[in-house]
This record gives C-alpha cells, structure tokens and sequence, in this order.
C-alpha cells in the first residue's frame, strides 16, 4: 500500500452538503470527552438540536460524568451519522472536534436554543428546566467527514458553521415563523419533506429556520432542506417557503400526471 497517496478529498460544495445535513438531522451522537484524573477519553450518547448556525446543543445534568469533564476540559469531540442496511462502514459520518462552553438559560441565544432544542426533542420537556439541568453549545473547531468508502473530507470551522452576518432580521422572525407555519400552514412541511425529500409520509412540522434552509421533524424523523439560495430577511423567508411549496406541489401535480 502507497502511504505516501493522501486519501482526503479537496472540500466542495456537495461535502458541505452532506456535512450540513448529518448534523442538522442527528438527534443523538456520541460524545468524547477526557477523564480528568486520567486524561482517558469517555464517549456517552447524548440528545443533540442546533443553533441557528448549526453549532451543536446539547442539554445536560450536572450528575453527568461528561458535564464534569467539560467543566474541567472544554474540549471535546462529538460523532454524527447515518445508519441503514449493509456495512455500518458505508454510511456517512462526521466527527466534530469543539470546545464546551455553557450557555445563559436566561440570555436571548439561552431562550432560542431552548425552543430549538424541544422542537427537536420534545420530550425532553419533562426534565428541561430541572435546576441542574442545563445546556452546552460544542463551538466547533474542524470536523473529519466520511462520506462512505474512498470519501474523506477534512473541513474548517467555516465550512460547518453558517455566517449570520446580516441576518438578524431572519433569525428574530424565526420563532413567529415556525409558528405560524406549523399552525396556519400545516401541510406545507408535509409537502417539503413528502414530495422535495421524497420522505415518507406522516404529520411533519416545522423545527427550525435559517438563513441557509428549513429543519423538519415527524416523530423519530428528521430532516434539512436546503435553501435555493439564502434568505437573510422575514420577506425573502416568506417567499422562500411560498416558493417551495408551489414547487412541491408542482411536483405533485407532475408526478400524478404520469402515473
């Protein structure tokens, strides 16, 4: 074997793709941290949601063994991926290396991540605001994709966390979009996920919007749609998502028509 042949792949388009729907989708992942008395890693599996950005959330006890850990060495490293039928090696996964920092339940990036949090795991609402309960934003670092056999990528912080600058017109609408959405417009999400994703069918919501796509949730289900091209204020998010449904309805009509 040539070992001198580098096996990582130039960064592109569709790598960040991937990279950004494995983590936008997990609601689980493994968790490595370091023993503090031994310096040994210790991987637990913990609940994950987003930010906004796409920084991973996760909600955890002050019991914890990794909550100590972190508390004592931010830095960690966190495992997303698929699963399905055939070699587990064949499946796309990325490892995220991030350092630990908590989050002010109180702050207005507190109060969102909450809300994003229990859209993506809402039974967590039986233990969220528990006293020693609290959340960790894992900032990312870098991250190490594997998109399946012979795909390695090696991506920067830049290529995994979306830039908000001029956004936040979009990302204070969010919480009334999502809302409004899911209420007033509740089979769009099914049409997103049902007839863009060809997913299968079931009472999808809305989770979570930003300036680069849309997250939806149907159970033990998730999934990302990407954006067309971003979106920064509540105008452009409004006819993104008229867009998109008058496309997925358009695909409908067409997929009847030759049936």
């Amino acid at each position: 074997m040539n070992r001198s042949v580098d096996p990582v792949r130039p960064v592109d388009d569709e790598s960040r793709r991937l990279a950004e729907r494995l983590l936008r989708t997990a609601r689980r992942g493994s968790l490595g941290t370091l023993e503090p008395e031994t310096g040994h890693p210790f991987v637990s599996l913990v609940s994950l949601a987003t930010d906004v950005d796409g920084t991973p959330i996760i909600l955890v006890s002050q019991l914890s063994n990794h909550t100590g850990h972190l508390a004592a060495d931010r830095r960690c490293s966190l495992l997303v991926g698929e699963s399905g039928k055939g070699d587990p090696l064949a499946h796309p996964r990325i490892t995220l290396s991030c350092r630990a920092a908590a989050v002010d339940r109180e702050s207005e990036r507190g109060l969102r991540i909450r809300r994003r949090f229990l859209a993506r795991q809402p039974k967590a609402e039986l233990y969220v605001d528990f006293p020693d309960f609290g959340f960790i934003a894992l900032e990312i670092e870098r991250g190490s994709l594997n998109g399946g056999f012979g795909k390695a990528y090696r991506l920067e912080r830049e290529d995994l966390v979306l830039d908000l600058s001029g956004a936040d017109e979009l990302i204070a609408a969010e919480e009334s979009a999502v809302a409004h959405m899911n209420a007033d417009h509740g089979d769009a999400a099914s049409l997103y996920a049902e007839r863009l994703l060809r997913l299968p069918a079931g009472r999808w919501t809305l989770t979570g919007i930003d300036p680069a796509g849309c997250d939806l949730g149907c159970g033990e289900m998730s999934a990302r749609l990407p954006f067309p091209h971003r979106a920064a204020t509540a105008s452009d998010l409004r006819e993104m998502l008229h867009r998109l449904a008058v496309d997925a309805r358009s695909d409908e009509v067409s997929r009847i028509s030759t049936d």
